[in-house]
């Protein structure tokens, strides 16, 4: 049997891209990898306990939107956090984000708008899912260059009526995967008036909402609250990156009840609930801002690292939040070739998180960093990279 069409133009996934980039090449030094987003800092000291006193829960299937207990815990925390009130009827829990943002394409997004094909707009470069999910409901995946001279964000006004009056859903991803910009509100108040006036939905991806620089990021569906449009706004957040239990697999979706409804119902045929005594954790975790606010501390000083080795490259830009360094180089396939074989250091070509539009990929001049190991590690890593792609007459 062929494979279905609609997946057939899908570029390899960029980690194997990596490994066959690398294959046959010895480190050129004691190896360090920055290149998957999988946080390293400490989980919360209580994960354990609390665990251990629900374990007997795996005796019992899980509900499959969540318990009563965690959702009012993740309804109180989007309360504490970005200032408005969300019912538990207006949230769902999920495996992690990915699952969220590819299934929610699948619950929301129309066949035809207006009789043609819809479209689902896409950053670029992007988070591959959402890429995926465009494919998998049929939709036109249309990748609008997030760069310098946009803010690394996608100036989705830019397109023309046409693909405006298509698109069924708009992909945001806040701060961005990979450039650590941060959306402000009156970038969100653009998107959603847009999103309003043409009659799409906004994918608004914040699993990194909780590490940043100077101020929280504001989140999308408060602003879409405060003006009125909370049903053009889903929002997606997990435990992964704001709480370093990427190997919990937990997050949740939230938005307008109707929106909500729709998804749970394609969940109860087709999704994996969490299992109780991970949601048992997740309720403990979504409740506590201690071990938050002492992980960001350890971000903020990797972001002064940062800034302090590669402050003087040009072109390098500190991220506004996220812990990824999205670093100017002349081609990114061949510095992460070079830090490997000179220097023992893996980083991801940008071209791997991005597609190729009219001859141009936004990603290609650029290497992603990830900041997931101690400041320690972390100025080592950046001094020899430094040394390697930034010396003069490199």
């Amino acid at each position: 049997m062929a494979i279905p069409e609609r997946f057939s133009n899908l570029p390899d996934y960029a980690f194997p891209r990596l490994r066959a980039l690398l294959s046959g090449i010895e480190p050129g030094g004691e190896p360090m990898v920055l290149t998957i987003g999988e946080p390293r800092h400490a989980m919360p000291d209580f994960v354990a306990a609390t665990m251990a006193e629900n374990i007997h829960l795996f005796e019992k299937y899980p509900s499959n939107e969540g318990t009563a207990a965690l959702l009012d815990a993740i309804s109180g925390w989007i309360g504490r956090r970005h200032g408005i009130e969300v019912s538990p009827s207006r949230i769902m829990t999920l495996n992690g984000t990915r699952e969220g943002l590819f299934n929610a394409a699948l619950a929301l997004a129309p066949e035809k708008k207006k009789g043609k094909q819809p479209v689902i707009l896409v950053p670029n470069p992007f988070y591959q899912v959402y890429a995926v999910a465009a494919a998998a409901v049929g939709a036109e995946p249309v990748f609008v260059p997030a760069t310098d001279e946009t803010g690394h964000l996608p100036d989705y006004a830019s397109l023309g009526a046409d693909v405006l009056d298509r698109t069924v859903i708009a992909y945001i991803c806040s701060p961005a995967n990979p450039q650590g910009s941060v959306a402000d509100e009156d970038y969100l108040e653009r998107l959603i008036t847009l999103a309003d006036k043409h009659d799409f939905l906004v994918f608004s991806d914040e699993c990194y909402s909780e590490i940043w620089r100077e101020a929280p990021p504001p989140g999308a569906l408060a602003v879409a609250t405060r003006m009125g449009l909370a049903d053009r706004v889903v929002m997606f957040n997990s435990l992964s990156k704001r709480s370093n239990l990427p190997g919990l697999r937990s997050g949740f979706a939230a938005g307008s009840e109707g929106n909500i409804a729709q998804m749970r119902r394609l969940r109860s045929y087709s999704g994996a609930p969490l299992s109780l005594p991970a949601q048992a954790v997740s309720t403990a975790v979504w409740s506590d801002e201690a071990h938050v606010d002492a992980s960001r501390a350890l971000y903020q000083r990797k972001y002064d690292v940062a800034d302090r080795v590669l402050g003087n490259v040009p072109g390098y830009r500190g991220p506004e939040g996220g812990f990824f360094l999205w670093l100017p180089v002349e081609d990114g396939e061949e510095a992460a070739t070079r830090l490997w074989r000179e220097a023992g250091i893996q980083v991801l070509p940008g071209a791997y998180l991005s597609r190729e539009v009219d001859g141009q990929n936004p990603g290609q001049g650029y290497i992603r960093v990830a900041l997931v190991a101690d400041e320690e590690e972390t100025e080592r890593a950046l001094g020899r990279l430094k040394d390697v792609i930034y010396k003069e007459g490199s």
